[in-house]
């Protein structure tokens, strides 16, 4: 007898007894990694078309009161201080020792109330760490885990909009700007929360709805042309798109600044958690900081091997790998590693250790792809 059954979401009868449909263990949760077409399918439907995935996995935490922008700017690298509503704010949330804890959406619902969406293996974790700090310097906060209030659908894909438009009551989602909510609206009948973000590089809209909702407004979508799609394809998306994916290139031992983000980090605020050992990483150089890589050799790059320099008959260790699998649109396996900083430049040839073998890899730009605007 398993004492620890897999979560499930309010999704799961809609799809859990279809025909090649394929669901694994994603973090304690019994989600679908494809469905009948397959990953390649999947894919294809999102660059080219518009899919739908499953994220209702994901965590939900609302943070409301009268210091809440006070307290999230000083909890999170990225400045939500002076975001009006109706603002998606990507940030990651750190460590005082730089690590990161989570990276996650800050959606601005009103003056005081916001809602965050943070990855689902992480919930509790973020919720606890969430509840510390504004027990201990914001007192009087409401801090409450909501994910079960919610279900969540991305539809992605450059079809998203002309799909979703004739759904929509009183509103036409093309208005939402990127990175921007449009508060509670109408869609297919149901009410939901209403998002122009996503995670697959592609355009697209993320939408909350009461769990109870949920499996209408699903079957609404994919009625009305959306391609049911699976974590396989969403990650294999994500990576083409150069996203990070926390417990690969974002950890407690992986500041946002190694990966890449310097972006969302606003050293220039007076203080946030993590502050002063980020600024000592930039100001010393970061040791380490993350790269593109493609296979130029038969090879699949996975997350830990170890990638070496080509310029010896005993190349020395340059770092690991942190995500890697096979990008349709480039038609070769590429890689996201951790190298050391400066050790190689775009164009450089290194190797990558595949079962106690070596082969070759070309460092490249990044993104892997980016959709055309």
């Amino acid at each position: 007898m398993n004492d620890n059954p897999l979560k499930r979401t309010p999704l799961y009868p809609v799809y859990a007894d279809r025909s090649g449909v394929k669901l694994v263990d994603f973090g304690g949760w019994d989600m679908p990694v494809q469905f009948s077409d397959g990953i390649l399918a999947e894919h294809r439907a999102v660059r080219e078309a518009v899919g739908v995935f499953d994220v209702s996995h994901m965590g939900e935490i609302a943070v409301e009161g009268r210091d809440a922008e006070a307290f999230l700017d000083f909890l999170l690298t990225n400045r939500i201080r002076g975001a009006e509503p109706g603002r998606c704010i990507y940030s990651p949330m750190c460590r005082p020792d730089g690590g990161t804890v989570d990276d996650l959406l800050v959606y601005v619902l009103d003056d005081g109330v916001y809602l965050l969406v943070v990855n689902a293996a992480n919930t509790d974790t973020d919720f606890d760490w969430i509840s510390r700090w504004a027990d201990s310097a914001f007192p009087g906060l409401r801090v409450e885990n909501r994910s079960d209030e919610w279900a969540l659908l991305a539809l992605q894909g450059p079809g998203a909009t002309a799909l979703l438009r004739p759904l929509c009551r009183d509103f036409d989602p093309d208005g939402i700007p990127t990175y921007r909510h449009a508060g509670r609206r109408q869609v297919a009948g149901i009410e939901v929360l209403i998002s122009r973000t996503g995670y697959t590089g592609e355009d697209g809209y993320e939408l909350y709805c009461s769990p109870g909702d949920a499996g209408t407004l699903w079957t609404a979508l994919e009625d009305a042309g959306a391609a049911p799609c699976g974590l396989g394809a969403r990650d294999v998306l994500r990576l083409e798109a150069r996203l990070p994916l926390y417990g690969h290139e974002l950890s407690a031992d992986i500041s946002p600044l190694e990966a890449g983000l310097a972006p969302f980090v606003k050293l220039d605020k007076e203080d946030f958690v993590g502050r002063e050992a980020l600024a000592a990483m930039k100001a010393e150089g970061l040791p380490r900081r993350l790269y593109g890589l493609e296979m130029t050799e038969p090879g699949v790059a996975r997350e830990g091997y170890r990638v070496l320099a080509d310029d010896s008959e005993q190349p020395r260790l340059l770092g690991r790998i942190t995500s890697g699998g096979r990008s349709p649109v480039r038609g070769s396996f590429i890689a996201l590693a951790l190298l050391d900083r400066g050790s190689v430049q775009v164009g450089d040839r290194v190797q990558v250790e595949i079962r106690g073998r070596l082969r070759a890899a070309e460092v490249v730009k990044t993104p892997f792809y980016r959709r055309a605007t």
